[in-house]
């Protein structure tokens, strides 16, 4: 991980976020333990109050997620945060998945309409 963080420090362009023992339903429970810790009113609690106690507010929503390993579930990850993200399942397990496989997905999600919940045209 320490070589990791060296090799990318000085990246501006792309957010890798990797979590390690992590699960969305808990981050969403603490998120809300959070505003009740804060005291906010019932009536005052809306998408904005609860991303901003998610573990990593300032991090981007994910615009693209690749499940890898042939699954086609998303285990309880970033729940809140992928509510728009595109969605690409590999059937590579991730110790094989290579530049190649990035560069696919990449190619696949740049040929999709982003509608964020909308309509298409």
């Amino acid at each position: 991980m320490d070589g990791a963080v060296e090799l990318t420090k000085n990246n501006k362009n792309l957010t890798l976020n990797i979590a390690f023992n992590y699960g969305g339903r808990v981050e969403i429970v603490d998120a809300v333990r959070q505003l009740v810790a804060d005291k906010v009113p019932a009536n005052k609690i809306d998408d904005k109050q609860i991303s901003a106690r998610m573990y990593h507010p300032e991090l981007p929503d994910p615009d693209l997620v690749i499940r890898t390993s042939g699954e086609y579930r998303i285990s309880n990850f970033l729940l809140w945060e992928m509510a728009y993200s595109e969605l690409i399942f590999s059937d590579v397990l991730w110790p094989d998945f290579r530049r190649e496989d990035l560069f696919s997905a990449i190619e696949e999600y740049q040929h999709r309409e982003r509608r964020f919940g909308g309509v298409g045209e």
